[in-house]
């Protein structure tokens, strides 16, 4: 080698130490990221199953579960055929839905999905007489009956009892567990003596989220 040849850079022990220690950084911050997106995961997936599990099971809030005496509350004062309306009842965290079918009948329900408690929405275009529908899932239920027609649904919807006034307004009176007749929820939660507990004899569940009309203004 020629003595006027460029001679190599010394090594510096000092620039090698801190690549080496960049390089440490990196790959801890790399695992530890690795570790953290992993425990995120695995924190929402389980968030999902036990909310899944404790919807399903009646151990989280459900629409209306309450045997005291909802507010009666008005929600419209017209609902057209062909028309919906979403309100907040019986309390204002609880997601409601009432549709007027093109036949006059008008229908309350609760607007959380009972599988995962979604919002249940109504498709008026499905069908002759539309259909709820939760987007989540694709849970389907009956718009007249509340009933699950497909999907994982494990019930149908929870029923809001609805008074028609002479005048077209709309209220909301009280609730009916899925399953339950509007008498029995109306019942339960007003007591036996109540007048329109007796009107309402004979009202099956299959009637759906139903109304009842007061010729009293």
């Amino acid at each position: 080698m020629s003595v006027t040849d460029p001679q190599p850079p010394a090594p510096d022990a000092r620039t090698d130490a801190a690549q080496e220690a960049l390089h440490d950084r990196i790959a801890a911050d790399s695992l530890t990221t690795r570790r953290d997106y992993l425990r995120i995961v695995a924190t929402v997936s389980g968030g999902l199953a036990v909310g899944g599990i404790g919807v399903a099971s009646g151990i989280l809030h459900r629409h209306g579960d309450t045997d005291g005496n909802p507010e009666i509350r008005k929600i419209a004062d017209r609902i057209e055929p062909g028309e919906s309306l979403a309100f907040r009842y019986p309390g204002d965290e609880d997601r409601a839905i009432a549709v007027r079918m093109d036949d006059g009948t008008l229908a309350g329900y609760s607007a959380v999905c009972t599988h995962l408690a979604c919002a249940v929405l109504w498709r008026k275009e499905r069908g002759s007489e539309g259909e709820l529908y939760c987007p989540c899932h694709e849970g389907i239920f009956d718009a007249r009956t509340g009933e699950v027609t497909a999907g994982p649904p494990p019930r149908g919807l929870p029923k809001v009892i609805l008074l028609e006034q002479a005048d077209g307004s709309v209220w909301a009176v009280g609730t009916a567990r899925s399953g339950e007749s509007l008498q029995e929820g109306y019942c339960r939660q007003r007591g036996q003596g109540s007048p329109l507990c007796a009107r309402l004899e004979g009202t099956a569940p299959e009637t759906g989220g139903g109304t009842e009309r007061n010729e009293r203004t």
